[in-house]
């Protein structure tokens, strides 16, 4: 897991992880603010050459991949540089997709400090050379709640990966990614 732009090393495609652009309640998500400054910067900074946003996209209404993709053409990211996973229901799904449907074996994955250690245990688990670019957490008063969730997502990943063995809810056809050469 690396937290500074200098320090994670190249790989062509980074992995961002979805979250909704805004709460329940209508205000900016800040977890979505973090995960999109980090991809930006990693596409800015050459350390990435491509970015596959997964996400949920279950209704008409809640679009992840969308909010993300437009998020980072608005931070300057080409959008040919930009696929979208429309079904990324859970990190389980986005990461083992990135590697059954997109073709992945190599990756930067995305998201906040607290998420990184159980998307790095699913790629792991599931046979991807993979790496974490951690995006900062926010102050436990904007993020406690989420770190309890992820206290127990990390037991049903388990339950998913060792007892389950469980894959993606939508395994989907071959779609192999490819990179757009960089201005």
């Amino acid at each position: 897991m690396f937290r500074s732009v200098d320090e994670v090393p190249r790989n062509d495609v980074a992995l961002v992880l979805g979250t909704g652009r805004l709460t329940p309640r209508g205000n900016t998500n800040l977890h979505f603010t973090q995960r999109i400054q980090a991809a930006a910067a990693l596409y800015h900074s050459g350390k990435v050459r491509h970015l596959l946003v997964s996400g949920d996209n279950h209704v008409a209404t809640y679009d992840e991949p969308t909010d993300m993709r437009d998020a980072l053409a608005a931070a300057g990211v080409p959008t040919n540089a930009i696929t979208c996973d429309y079904a990324g229901f859970r990190t389980l799904d986005s990461v083992v997709r990135a590697k059954t449907v997109f073709g992945l074996t190599r990756l930067t994955i995305v998201t906040e400090e607290f998420h990184c250690p159980r998307a790095l245990w699913i790629a792991r688990e599931r046979r991807l050379n993979a790496v974490a670019f951690a995006a900062p957490d926010l102050s436990a008063r904007w993020s406690a709640r989420v770190k309890v969730r992820e206290a127990l997502a990390r037991v049903w990943c388990a339950i998913d990966l060792h007892v389950l063995n469980r894959g993606p809810k939508f395994s989907g056809p071959p779609e192999p990614i490819e990179l757009a050469g960089r201005d």
